[in-house]
């Protein structure tokens, strides 16, 4: 069984990296491919917008098609887009290969969480296996900045994808081996109608938050997309409601409140994250002058402390249930957040970044385990896959326009400001780590609806 969480936990780190790891390298990406200055935003753009989109969809193939099918699939799609990413020698083909790594990490997210549900049956090893699972992914978000550093200088951007070719292979070798066929729903097919209108809406929805990093909100390049994203999702909904035999995302599962609470957090946590591992970092490059590499070093302290509160609530989480670890890592992140936000020039590292982060990585170590736990665990053989998708969606758009408005709020508080001084960077990344504190309280609030002990009964159709 450690074979297994190791191979899922492997899986889910890749995902969570190549969401972050070219960004360093954008710089160098653009000069020797030759993308003007809006392309090179769609080699980020590209991968996220897709595995946000995709998420759901890949949660009930999960379910449909089994487990081990869909993360063979994945790691396989994976694995050959980043060969393709590797030896690109145009911006479409780089372009093409980000967005197909996207579709091959949307199928692997969900199956991985999937086979932890299903794979660990006992409810402390459940809870470890959660642990492990949510830690490993959680250190692949702040190891962009520092890997991509390291291996663009120290060797080429295209290793950046490359380096995914060697182990995606062992990992598709592994996975054959070690995982079992859990398919439960052959019979079925998928929901094509509610595939199209959710991806499409999930699509359109992160793709318009993202515009308004450069567009006013009301702009039609970020209005319109995102309305298109809301007519889309709400048809999905009546769909899901009253047209389909067979539903892609059947909508009883929201009328659990774990479940819907969870996923909610989620999402309010996945900003909260970009905040942590793509802000902080930013903060120690543009504010107090570290290069990509020691800014990546600088985080390091809080990314083994995450590791071990994560592994800690996992432990910790059978015995008192979601709510109090939940609002214990809010207290923390309000805490840090709060700290975070007065640190500008003359602070300093241990005492301006590293101490609050300490604290924020505590929190998001005690949450994010939970709340993954809460909102999938116990499910039916047949939702493992697309509550795990759910869940997975939920932090992962959460993240996505996250990205996009803590973006635009700090841009907006620059572009307020007369003279883009030190001290006015600065007071712009305050701003972000304050909107940041503000969505650790709506966590706590919502929190009150989670249950004071992790359910027994499964969950009930």
């Amino acid at each position: 069984m450690r074979l297994v969480l190791a191979v899922v936990s492997v899986s889910q780190f890749m995902v969570i990296l190549d969401a972050s790891i070219v960004n360093i390298a954008l710089a160098t990406i653009q000069h020797d491919l030759g993308f003007n200055a809006t392309g090179v935003a769609w080699v980020v753009d590209g991968y996220l917008i897709t595995v946000a989109g995709f998420m759901l969809l890949a949660g009930r193939a999960t379910d449909l098609f089994g487990q081990r099918r869909m993360l063979v699939g994945g790691l396989a799609l994976f694995t050959v887009s980043s060969l393709a990413g590797g030896l690109a020698v145009a911006p479409q083909m780089l372009v093409a290969a980000r967005v197909a790594q996207g579709v091959g990490a949307a199928m692997m997210a969900p199956a991985t969480l999937a086979v932890v549900n299903t794979s660990f049956t006992e409810k402390r090893a459940r809870a470890r296996a959660f642990g492990v699972w949510s830690a490993v992914g959680g250190v692949g978000g702040m190891m962009g900045a520092l890997a991509g550093g390291a291996i663009t200088t120290g060797l080429s951007w295209r290793w950046i994808f490359l380096i995914n070719v060697p182990i995606g292979a062992l990992l598709i070798a592994l996975t054959s081996i070690t995982l079992s066929d859990s398919q439960t729903r052959r019979s079925e097919s998928l929901d094509l109608r509610g595939a199209i209108t959710a991806t499409a809406g999930l699509a359109a929805l992160v793709y318009g938050t993202m515009q308004t990093a450069d567009h006013l909100w009301t702009s039609p390049r970020a209005l319109g997309p995102i309305g298109v994203g809301l007519l889309l999702l709400t048809v999905f909904a009546v769909v899901e409601a009253r047209f389909a035999a067979q539903p892609l995302m059947p909508l009883r599962l929201l009328r659990i409140r774990r479940v819907a609470v969870g996923v909610g957090a989620l999402a309010l946590l996945g900003g909260i994250s970009i905040a942590m591992w793509c802000f902080t970092p930013l903060f120690l490059q543009n504010v107090l002058g570290y290069n990509a590499f020691r800014a990546g070093l600088g985080q390091t302290p809080a990314a083994m402390t995450f590791l071990i509160f994560a592994r800690a609530a996992a432990t910790i989480l059978p015995r008192t249930g979601p709510r109090p670890l939940v609002l214990i890592g809010c207290a923390c992140l309000l805490t840090g957040f709060g700290w975070l936000a007065q640190a500008d020039t003359d602070s300093g590292y241990l005492f301006g970044v590293l101490g609050p982060t300490l604290l924020v990585a505590v929190g998001i170590g005690l949450t994010f385990p939970t709340l993954m736990a809460t909102a999938t665990v116990n499910a039916l053989d047949s939702d493992t896959g697309i509550l795990s998708g759910l869940a997975t969606t939920g932090n992962q758009v959460g993240g996505s326009i996250g990205l996009a408005v803590l973006s635009a709020a700090a841009g907006t508080n620059v572009a307020r400001e007369a003279g883009n001084s030190l001290s006015t960077v600065a007071t712009s990344y305050n701003v972000v780590f304050l909107l940041a504190a503000g969505l650790a309280c709506a966590i706590a609030v919502a929190s009150v609806l989670l249950p004071s002990n992790q359910p027994n009964l499964l969950l009930t159709r």
